[in-house]
């Protein structure tokens, strides 16, 4: 059986060293646990049965040591987790710590979990930290890529009230609420993107390989050809010969409007055209007020201060617009007011959300009230993405057979025109 020798502490500070004879690392773990130790570094003993594995580890450092510090940047950069994927992790986490694991234990074990988004690196340098002193939301502080602040506050103020199951179990359920939104919006572009994808493919397909053909067979006679199909065949004749100018053209105001969007005038401008948009300006508003909703309440309900649980959210609302009231709101509050009121000044959010979170106020319940306003307009969106879905269908649907009509009367017209002129006497 192979062998791990360890280094401990006991409670006292003491230090304490020994060897084990367990089955893998984790079982070493948990039998320092058991003794009452609390590990600091467990490795394989020299001439163990994990020795090998350990070299090949170690060979495999060395290698990606040598390579160029760019490349091995680019192969080591973290990307950031899906909000499904922050939701599991997180849910296993609490499963494991609600069924009475130590903490140290619990991350050994998310090691050989499948928790896809966020690898075995990352929970084994939280269970390093960890075993070297450092408190859980200390260790995730060093991974600002995979634990955004949010995260890293509500672990933390779990971990000072003693309830960090909760505090994690509650984290699940927000990125799962979230995830789920996310899911809707997806899922309601998923049909219109298919339908202009289609129409454009017919279109390319008509203009680069149909349109030329015909136009081939229509100049061999002294024929008129119809508006439609004189329409069409001038589009096409300029599209593919100068498609580049088109391209060029497209490329310019892509590049100019990046530029203008890299401005804090232009994504505040853009950010204003976006809720005042027709449709897609309710829709937006929406998911935008459910999720400054849902951030506040799940922060306040978890022990976060006020200050910086408006602070925490002002940096996720991805809107500057609502970023500058949310930043009024704060001064305000730090002035002594409630949330409510310089809420209502900014003239940005509803007054249903206004006068929920005074009820809220006034009976002692902030995060019951926030949480409210959170179900009541993901509720609203809900519904508002499935009318508009039901509305998008139909719509696509004319546009696509007036389109598909057009070009097929554009070629018929010639043919029809063509037969009538051949079989009834000189074409004119």
């Amino acid at each position: 059986m192979p062998q791990f020798s360890y280094k401990a502490r006991r409670r006292t500070g003491e230090a304490v060293e020994g060897v084990l004879e367990v089955p893998d690392r984790s079982a070493a773990l948990l039998q320092i646990e058991r003794l009452g130790l609390f590990p600091v570094a467990v490795e394989a003993a020299k001439g163990g049965a994990t020795a090998a594995p350990e070299r090949a580890a170690a060979r495999k450092g060395e290698w990606a040591d040598a390579l160029p510090p760019a490349v091995r940047e680019f192969f080591q950069r973290k990307r950031k987790p899906k909000l499904q994927e922050l939701a599991t992790f997180t849910q296993q986490l609490a499963n494991l710590l609600k069924s009475g694991m130590p903490l140290t234990v619990a991350l050994n074990s998310m090691m050989h979990l499948e928790s896809k988004g966020i690898s075995a690196d990352v929970t084994k340098q939280l269970k390093q930290e960890v075993m070297e002193g450092r408190s859980l939301s200390d260790a995730m502080s060093q991974q600002p890529t995979i634990f955004s602040e949010m995260y890293i506050n509500m672990v933390r103020a779990g971990e000072q009230s003693g309830a960090l199951v909760d505090v994690l179990r509650r984290l699940a359920d927000h990125f799962q609420q979230f995830a789920e939104v996310q899911a809707k919006f997806t899922a309601a572009m998923i049909y219109p993107a298919l339908v202009c994808c289609v129409g454009v493919a017919i279109i390319a397909f008509f203009m680069f390989f149909m349109m030329p053909r015909f136009m081939e067979m229509f100049t061999g006679f002294n024929l008129t050809l119809p508006l439609p199909t004189r329409m069409l065949m001038a589009f096409t004749y300029y599209f593919t010969r100068y498609w580049w100018v088109l391209f060029a053209g497209a490329l310019v105001i892509v590049m100019l409007f990046r530029r203008f969007r890299a401005t804090e005038e232009g994504r505040r401008k853009i950010d204003g055209w976006k809720m005042n948009a027709p449709v897609f300006g309710k829709l937006m508003k929406l998911n935008l007020f459910g999720q400054f909703a849902r951030t506040l309440s799940t922060l306040l309900h978890n022990g976060v201060p006020v200050l910086t649980a408006l602070k925490i959210t002002e940096q996720i609302i991805p809107s500057l617009i609502l970023k500058d009231a949310i930043a009024r709101t704060r001064e305000g509050v730090t002035d002594g007011k409630t949330i409510a009121q310089p809420l209502a000044h900014s003239k940005i959010f509803p007054q249903l959300m206004i006068d929920l979170l005074k009820i809220g106020e006034d009976t002692g319940d902030v995060p019951g009230a926030l949480e409210n306003v959170a179900d009541t307009y993901e509720n609203e969106l809900s519904i508002q993405l499935r009318v508009m879905t039901n509305l998008i269908e139909p719509v696509l649907i004319i546009l696509m057979a007036m389109v598909v009509g057009f070009l097929l009367l554009s070629v018929l017209l010639p043919l029809f025109k063509l037969i009538s002129g051949i079989s009834g006497g000189p074409v004119r």
